[in-house]
């Protein structure tokens, strides 16, 4: 009983990740899955590579994937620039209004996303495009959800940083374009990555939104949901490891690059 209440924490933290695992687990063997009908595709029935090299053999998977990735990537980039750019104004600045600007920040982040998606839609219908929804609406749309993620996650970086490392630069005669460059935005960073690896995940999960904004568009979260009411390939699960994939190397790519950096500092 001591041994049980003196490793209580790390055994709850064990259960809870085997908990989130499993499902990640399912959706790795349900993607070598060979099921013999629709109705046994969530079954384990079969051993087969042939899912693993047939991605684009379902009608419109690759096309909807290719969509996902390059409206996340313009989504990500343009609401890492603005967002960055608008945390630094708001931690490092004063002017009439912050303190407003601060809360409308939060806003996007607690309004649920079907308000959000039918008033985009709506806003988009009383301007006139419409006719045109697609790519465009679609990123103009998810940038707009992630710019609040963005702002928040730089602005922690941004309060934890030490400006007496910039006001040091600034004394050994480095001009601000100088400081900028070498002090501030490598302390700062790590916190835009971690903001553009958010934004990037809530613009490829995103459903609600896209299901407004996307007209006859079709994303893959979008094309998870009709394959559900269809047919749904094990491609989609092939699709789903590979994501997973991709996201934990850029997480150990993250924390190794993180550690070598603590040693140098030492």
């Amino acid at each position: 009983m001591r041994w049980f209440a003196d490793h209580i924490v790390l055994i709850v933290g064990i259960l809870v990740l085997v908990y989130t695992f499993v499902p990640i687990a399912y959706i790795f063997a349900l993607s070598f899955n060979q099921p013999s009908a629709r109705s046994a595709t969530a079954q384990l029935e079969g051993f087969t590579l042939s899912n693993w090299t047939s991605i684009c053999e379902p009608e419109g998977l690759c096309e909807s994937l290719q969509l996902s990735i390059l409206v996340s990537i313009t989504a990500t980039i343009l609401a890492t620039v603005l967002g960055t750019l608008m945390a630094f104004a708001l931690v490092r600045h004063s002017f009439r209004g912050r303190s407003a600007s601060n809360l409308v920040i939060f806003l996007p982040m607690a309004t649920p996303e079907v308000v959000m998606g039918s008033s985009l839609l709506a806003m988009f219908v009383s301007v006139g495009v419409d006719g045109l929804l697609g790519f465009v609406t679609l990123v103009i749309a998810h940038t707009l959800f992630c710019l609040s993620f963005v702002v928040v996650t730089v602005k922690a970086r941004l309060a934890g940083m030490d400006t007496r490392l910039e006001q040091a630069a600034m004394d050994l005669y480095a001009n601000e374009w100088q400081t900028f460059r070498l002090i501030t935005l490598p302390l700062a960073m790590p916190g835009i990555v971690a903001a553009a690896m958010l934004a990037f995940s809530l613009s490829f999960d995103d459903f609600i939104v896209s299901n407004f904004t996307a007209g006859q568009s079709v994303t893959f979260p979008l094309y998870v949901y009709g394959s559900k009411l269809k047919e749904f390939p094990p491609q989609l699960f092939v699709v789903g490891s590979i994501m997973f994939l991709v996201s934990f190397v850029f997480v150990i790519l993250g924390e190794v690059w993180r550690r070598r950096r603590a040693v140098a500092a030492r």
